[in-house]
């Protein structure tokens, strides 16, 4: 054994610091700069002219936190020749949080400026702002991407960050722009323009959104990689964001367009103009809702098993949370029906939303849940199935007995305050269905965590231990390997560098194929696993205690 290097922690703390005061100099000098750039975009005003005090701001920032911010920058670079300044997380937290902070800022400048450009305004300040950014962030994507001196801790956060933020704009455009046009051909004039504005120019808008954000995930997605990425930062991203943002995106949609038929056929409290203003935005959203989900979730069909676990069980959530709302809706309007006629008639409309949204959740959950079929031995033991009942009962036990409070406080109120008007039944209508829909969640999902134990138990099985994580040592030449390791075992994979011994032959890493992979991590129950690769395909995976 080694002893830990002398100054471990001073290191650590030197690190945090330095690139701490780095991103806050960055930041300053970006700021001075897009000031004074706006200062020279805009014509009409002076450059030592009004606003004075906003000038010598912008100078400050420009010509003291520059300078700063440049030797600091010169100093960190050239600590970046070593490999454990590389390798710390310090390095890695700071591209992360520049790249992301930086392309945010210039996108978000970027559109404002380019949207109002179409209806032929000009914003030098939001142009200025997305022009100085947007070169922060061709820096530090120069920075991610050096050959030499890039981070070897998170070197892929940022790039997936960056792809889930083009995939939300790209996503909230499409849906305005398709919106906008089907509310024109579904309604003949939207609100712009009735306002005065014409209806495309929402449309262009919208569109432009989405062009730039299409980029930024196609740049990112395809050109740098982002789908074929295999750590656990990108498996979140891929079911959390692909699989679970874009089918909540669709059932929004589709439960709205369903309440919008209902209240066509059964609700004439309005008029069919009014009914129909959502129906547009709502079959834009389950439109590429569906696009979007759909192809996340043919990417997380071919990842490892516990990837497409999880986007069963996220799935089976979300329809369970849209039926359990839809109960708690109809249970809300139900009651309603037996107070007042004025307030009944209200409830006519919150009940078919009830509906909708029970009729479209429903069958999500049902198909991914599949109440009806006894899981096999490998699912009872999985950790993902426990978790997600564990998580389902107690969310639901937390809020059924928030519910029951608020049903006891209301009606504490009614006896000791009737004078308010409002009946008993009127004021516990909401938090009572909220508490039905919640118990019946909670009675099902524990008495399913029950019965799996009671399986697992009568069946001898231990709980499922899988591979978590992998710790590759090997030399430079492991790139092809790491891949490999986790296409076998479903782990993450984190590559220690050897040193190469001085005077010793190199000999070049050879990987192996798939089945001797496999063969070699066969029966290994641990969760932590090291593994030392060596020349001529030779490998050792030895366990490691938790």
């Amino acid at each position: 054994m080694t002893a830990p290097a002398p100054g471990g922690a001073q290191r650590t703390v030197r690190r945090l610091i330095v690139y701490g005061l780095l991103f806050v100099l960055v930041v300053i000098t970006a700021i001075g700069l897009a000031g004074l750039l706006e200062r020279l975009i805009d014509a009409g005003t002076p450059i030592a002219g009004g606003g004075a005090s906003d000038l010598a701001l912008w100078l400050a920032f420009t010509l003291i936190g520059g300078p700063l911010a440049a030797v600091l920058w010169w100093v960190v670079w050239r600590r970046l020749g070593d490999e454990a300044e590389r390798g710390s997380l310090a390095w890695g937290l700071y591209l992360t949080a520049m790249y992301t902070v930086s392309l945010v800022v210039a996108t978000s400048a970027l559109l404002a400026a380019a949207t109002a450009a179409l209806e032929g305004r000009a914003l030098p300040t939001e142009l200025a702002t997305g022009l100085v950014w947007a070169a922060v962030w061709g820096w530090h994507r120069w920075m991610s991407r050096h050959p030499v001196k890039h981070p070897t801790r998170l070197r892929t956060v940022p790039f997936v960050i960056a792809a889930v933020s083009g995939l939300v704009l790209l996503v909230s455009g499409a849906i305005g722009a398709l919106g906008t046009l089907l509310d024109e051909a579904i309604l003949g004039a939207t609100a712009p323009a009735l306002a005065g504005a014409p209806w495309w120019r929402s449309v262009a808008d919208a569109l432009v959104t989405a062009a730039v954000g299409g980029l930024i995930w196609w740049w990112h997605w395809a050109r740098d990689g982002v789908r074929g990425f295999r750590t656990g930062f990108a498996a979140v991203a891929l079911v959390v964001v692909g699989v679970l943002g874009g089918a909540a995106v669709t059932l929004a949609g589709v439960g709205t367009a369903l309440w919008v038929a209902l209240r066509l056929v059964l609700d004439h409290t309005e008029t069919a103009t009014r009914i129909l203003e959502p129906l547009g935005g709502a079959l834009a959203a389950a439109a590429v809702g569906a696009l979007v989900w759909r192809s996340h979730q043919r990417i997380a069909a071919v990842r490892s098993d516990g990837t497409r676990r999880a986007a069963s069980l996220v799935l089976s959530g979300l329809g369970l949370a849209a039926a359990a709302s839809g109960i708690g809706v109809i249970v809300n309007a139900t009651l309603g029906a037996f107070v007042s006629s004025l307030v009944a008639a209200d409830t006519r409309t919150l009940l078919l939303a009830g509906i909708a949204a029970l009729v479209v959740g429903a069958p999500v959950w049902w198909l991914a849940w599949r109440p009806t079929r006894r899981p096999d031995a490998e699912e009872l033991g999985s950790p993902g199935r426990r978790v997600y009942l564990v998580a389902v009962f107690g969310i639901s036990a937390v809020v059924a007995l928030i519910a029951l409070l608020v049903v006891g406080f209301r009606v504490f109120e009614f006896v000791l305050d009737a004078t308010t008007g409002a009946s008993l039944l009127d004021r516990v209508r909401a938090p009572l269905g909220l508490l039905v829909a919640t118990a019946l969640v909670f009675a099902y999902h524990f008495a399913v965590w029950r019965r799996d134990r009671s399986a697992i138990a009568e069946q001898g099985l231990a709980p499922a231990r899988r591979i978590a994580r992998v710790v590759l040592v090997a030399t430079d030449d492991a790139a092809a390997l790491a891949p490999a390791i986790e296409a076998a075992t479903g782990a993450s994979v984190t590559v220690w560098r050897r040193e190469p011994v001085a005077g010793a032959p190199s000999a070049e890493i050879q990987v192996p194929d798939a089945a001797a992979i496999a063969a070699a991590f066969d029966g290994i129950a641990a969760r932590r696993v090291l593994v030392l690769a060596g020349p001529g395909g030779r490998f050792e995976v030895v366990p490691l205690v938790d």
